[in-house]
């Protein structure tokens, strides 16, 4: 499934007729149709894929966001410190402390830095 999701349409209906129409579109199209969470739905990466997508921009205009799908190369130099981090994080000692108190005294970013630090697109 990890490669069927490479490129793929990403969707999100944000008005109750977009996401009566995603609703619709899902039952109708399963073939095409790779996830669906609510108001936001994954088309296969097919021309077809982008017809669906492209047809409920035409329909519900801003009320519809359409974004491709990539991969994320976790060992990208980005990617570094929110990775080295969350591996820290996932084999700490007590699974019940929140990170702010994790990261505390440590070389890890503070939850509040890695909330304003923007990682752009990888290309």
């Amino acid at each position: 499934m990890r490669e069927v999701l490479r490129n793929a349409f990403f969707v999100v209906a944000d008005s109750s007729k977009a996401r009566e129409t995603v609703k619709n579109i899902c039952k109708t199209h399963r073939e095409t149709v790779l996830r669906r969470f609510g108001r936001a739905v994954v088309f296969a990466p097919t021309e077809f894929g982008a017809f669906l997508a492209f047809w409920l921009r035409a329909k519900h205009g801003e009320a519809v966001q359409i974004v491709r799908t990539a991969p994320v190369d976790e060992h990208h130099r980005r990617y570094r410190r929110a990775r080295e981090a969350s591996l820290a994080f996932a084999g700490r000692d007590n699974d019940r402390t929140p990170y702010p108190k994790f990261a505390a005294g440590t070389d890890h970013p503070s939850a509040d830095a890695m909330r304003k630090r923007t990682i752009l697109y990888d290309r």
